[in-house]
């Protein structure tokens, strides 16, 4: 198939309009008429990845590898040392980032991962009837998550309702309107102003959290006729 061909598909699946202001999502690299042979999903692009893909393959990726603008390639950086790369090989690109989260990540983490009733959903965040205390509900989002440290706010002992933002979402902790907030990336002065405003906060990874974008997209592309295979994406930190 031809590379715009593909991209009219995801685009059906997951509008890139829906995308935020700052995001980037679509095609990062290719051409229109550009043929396609094979598909790879992953979280990201790195190294490893494009050594293992074979020439004329569209990668579709969870996160942009092209974010701010460009004002040099200089092959001995960051992009464009893998840009260099996928252009040898000419490996396509589209990134499905802000319009998939707001689609399908959330709403699938919180049915499939976590598996707790669904209050309502706005743009970034899902809303979840929790009513446990907060200890025991912060062991199940350790164990759900598969994290070996959970890094947590603490300011209720018990949990109504909670609020799922997978990847990063801290910006948004000023319209939080419930007792806990799951999201990653937490920073020290993240923790600080949800605990002037008495809001519990759960660091459920950035990585930990978005790593099911392929099995999501994967499926959806199978439904219409497309085979895709999911690359091993790892987490590029490491805990010692």
């Amino acid at each position: 198939m031809k590379l715009y061909e593909i991209y009219k598909i995801v685009d059906e699946i997951s509008p890139f309009e829906l995308q935020e202001v700052w995001d980037n999502s679509g095609i990062q690299v290719g051409s229109n008429n550009q043929e396609v042979k094979k598909i790879v999903l992953s979280i990201d692009v790195d190294d490893e990845l494009i050594d293992s893909l074979d020439d004329d393959t569209l990668l579709i990726t969870h996160h942009p590898i092209i974010f701010s603008d460009l004002k040099q390639i200089n092959f001995d950086t960051y992009p464009a040392n893998l840009l260099q790369k996928m252009i040898k090989k000419n490996i396509s690109n589209i990134a499905m980032h802000t319009n998939f989260d707001k689609t399908h990540l959330n709403q699938f983490v919180a049915n499939e991962v976590l598996g707790y009733e669904i209050i309502k959903q706005d743009e970034f965040g899902i809303y979840l009837e929790i009513n446990e205390d907060f200890d025991i509900f912060s062991q199940k989002i350790k164990e759900k998550f598969s994290l070996k440290n959970t890094k947590v706010v603490k300011c209720s002992n018990f949990i109504k309702t909670a609020v799922l933002t997978t990847g990063s979402g801290c910006s948004l902790i000023p319209k939080i309107k419930a007792e806990c907030f799951l999201t990653g990336d937490i920073k020290y002065h993240d923790a600080m102003q949800a605990k002037s405003i008495n809001l519990s906060l759960i660091d459920i990874g950035h990585f930990e959290s978005e790593c099911f974008f392929g099995e999501i997209l994967q499926k959806h592309l199978k439904i219409l006729g497309l085979e895709a295979i999911i690359a091993s994406s790892k987490n590029p930190f490491t805990y010692i």
